[in-house]
């Protein structure tokens, strides 16, 4: 469903942050391409965004070999899922007022592009622009989705390690990825593939996807039982303002 500026101006859409085209150095295809069918079946308008930087390193998807003398911009890469320019803007120009929740795909390049955990673990860093979205997003009470390794990133941003409060998210299993977020500062859920997390207290739905050896179909059910919570968290949030918003005026 395309994003309109009425749509916009009501805050009734969905916002989707992508780190590229394709798993190995971008994101998820898959995956994104369940979060727009997922909100596109509920009739809920999004749009998405992404940096406008070079990516961390570009992947040969066929050979899984890392090209070297081969450079690809993230915001680019990602309007081939957004399926063009009316579709996708830079990261940069994200207003949190012009949408209910924030959803976040995986893919590696969640950890390449979007914070530095494939190279850092734990001691990762956050590209500013999306540390300064997920608080935004976090300090309003809007709901916030993440796919497969995109937790880490919450978990980064939000970990008591930095002197966060600390959040409940799954990246599947126990695994090294389980151990980090819990060496950040939170607490580990363990789900299968088409399960989910739901830290309610802090507005954050976790899916593990790809972080399994998972078929189309189970990520797709994954995410769409995420996209489902998240969207139920954003009523939620909107109904629990609309008495102060009435009374304002």
């Amino acid at each position: 469903m395309r994003f309109n500026a009425h749509q916009q101006e009501q805050g009734s859409a969905v916002a989707v942050i992508l780190s590229g085209c394709g798993f190995l150095d971008g994101s998820e295809i898959h995956e994104s391409v369940a979060v727009l069918m997922h909100l596109a079946r509920h009739g809920v308008p999004w749009h998405c965004f992404a940096p406008n930087i070079e990516q961390a390193n570009v992947v040969d998807h066929l050979t899984g070999q890392v090209e070297e003398r081969r450079q690809r911009n993230v915001l680019h890469e990602s309007a081939r899922i957004a399926r063009g320019k009316g579709n996708i803007s830079p990261l940069s120009s994200l207003d949190v007022n012009q949408f209910n929740a924030l959803i976040l795909p995986g893919g590696f390049g969640a950890a390449k592009n979007l914070c530095t955990f494939a190279v850092d673990g734990e001691h990762c860093t956050v590209l500013p622009d999306v540390e300064r979205i997920l608080k935004m997003f976090y300090a309003v009470e809007k709901p916030i989705g993440l796919c497969c390794i995109a937790p880490v990133i919450a978990a980064r941003v939000f970990g008591t390690s930095l002197g966060g409060p600390g959040l409940t998210v799954t990246v599947g299993e126990d695994s090294d990825a389980a151990a980090a977020v819990r060496n950040m500062g939170n607490a580990h859920f363990p789900t299968r593939v088409t399960g989910i997390c739901v830290d309610t207290a802090h507005g954050i739905v976790t899916t593990p996807a790809y972080m399994f050896d998972a078929t189309p179909h189970e990520v797709y059910l994954g995410v769409g039982a995420m996209v489902d919570e998240v969207l139920r968290l954003a009523n939620t949030a909107a109904a629990r303002k609309a008495p102060h918003a009435a009374a304002s005026h």
